[in-house]
């Protein structure tokens, strides 16, 4: 029976198990300088030791998402939740003493970033058409596992060895494995296609909005991935500050990101999406450029960090929020898919970016003023077509 109640308890366990597997995505960044100094790597090698399991989890929500949408959450999230444990356990036990097995590991460990392409689906088949701006948002705080590891990570290699992270977060995706096993439910009266997967995205592939939103989230919710895997590595290069400390403010950037997402979704389900965006976008363009300088961070590089963090937390809630006003209420699901794809994607490129820039310049600054060009060319986006289109009808 689909009441509010129940509703809300499908959410909250698809939101957990969405920060349970991006807390074991995000398990390689806060290592990232240890592993820098420890196997001397480059600054790129560095980069793409983060950015891989970036991409496999992005590019792996295409099929994920496929697959929930003919299996059900009920299914999807416990099996990806037990397949994450073999990379989580195979990194803290065995693969984190030379870059290929860590870039292996990495590789593998990505798969528990497709989880947001099971919850999406999950969630919006819970909530009627004019709630899922919210309920997506709320979902999207499980985005905050990331900053779970930023937080614990490096104290746990400190209080007990490399392993010890690892195998804790296997713990965790095992209970939560037999949790929602044990507790979660599909909608009841859930769609279930039974077109040819190529056929059904074909026909998403054709949607306008599924490009216009592809093309927003790469930014706002790649800009907030790119920051919550590489900023702990920028702030010790750049501001010299300690690997502990660097992971510290890293945590506050996601958290803030994380409780303003269902505030875009909120905004949106009351204003436009698209204004949301607009407002969002400039912020970002705003704090890129002023970062360009690297100021102190006492207050101006805080104050920019913070504010980009608050509006590529909303400007993701709002993305998926303009998802649901605008695409076809039958294939919300599996647009959805393809647009967490593109935001995962999106965070996959600036890493490596700001890596060769700072292997080649000595500096960040190119790096930061190209996030505020595509952040700009988002915002005309968002301006000139975006804004313009009708919402689609129920």
């Amino acid at each position: 029976m689909r009441t509010p109640r129940r509703a809300g308890l499908m959410l909250a366990l698809a939101t957990i198990g969405f920060a349970v597997n991006f807390w074991a995505w995000a398990l390689l960044s806060p290592l990232a300088t240890t592993f820098q100094t420890a196997l001397d790597l480059s600054p790129f090698q560095q980069a793409l030791l983060v950015a891989v399991p970036v991409v496999v989890g992005s590019v792996g929500r295409i099929p994920v998402g496929a697959l929930t949408d003919r299996y059900g959450g009920r299914i999807m999230f416990p099996l990806v939740s037990l397949v994450t444990i073999v990379p989580v356990l195979y990194l803290g036990l065995a693969g984190h003493d030379a870059l290929t097995s860590l870039l292996v590991g990495g590789f593998f460990l990505g798969i528990g970033g497709t989880a947001f392409a099971i919850g999406v689906p999950f969630v919006n088949a819970w909530f009627p058409p004019e709630r899922r701006g919210f309920a997506v948002g709320v979902f999207g705080v499980g985005m905050g596992g990331t900053a779970i590891s930023a937080l614990t990570t490096v104290r746990l290699v400190d209080a007990g060895s490399t392993a010890t992270p690892f195998l804790i977060t296997a713990g965790v995706l095992l209970a939560y494995a037999a949790i929602s096993w044990l507790l979660l439910r599909d909608a009841p009266g859930r769609p279930v296609p039974t077109a040819p997967l190529a056929r059904r995205l074909g026909a998403v592939l054709r949607l306008r909005v599924t490009w216009h939103a592809s093309a927003l989230y790469a930014v706002a919710f790649g800009g907030y991935v790119a920051f919550s895997v590489y900023l702990p590595a920028y702030l010790k290069t750049a501001y010299g500050l300690t690997q502990a400390d660097a992971a510290n403010r890293m945590a506050g950037f996601v958290l803030l990101a994380v409780v303003m997402r269902p505030v875009g979704g909120w905004l949106s389900d009351r204003f436009a999406a698209s204004r949301v965006l607009a407002v969002s976008l400039g912020v970002v363009v705003l704090g890129a450029v002023v970062q360009a300088f690297t100021p102190g961070l006492a207050p101006v590089g805080t104050v920019a960090f913070l504010a980009m963090a608050a509006a590529l937390g909303a400007g993701s809630g709002a993305t998926f929020a303009l998802v649901a006003q605008l695409a076809p209420a039958n294939q919300v699901g599996a647009v959805t898919g393809v647009v967490g794809a593109a935001g995962g994607l999106g965070g996959f490129v600036p890493p490596l970016v700001m890596g060769a820039i700072y292997g080649q310049f000595q500096s960040y600054a190119l790096g930061l003023v190209l996030l505020g060009v595509v952040a700009l060319a988002a915002l005309l986006l968002d301006i000139l077509s975006v804004g313009r289109r009708r919402p689609a009808a129920a």
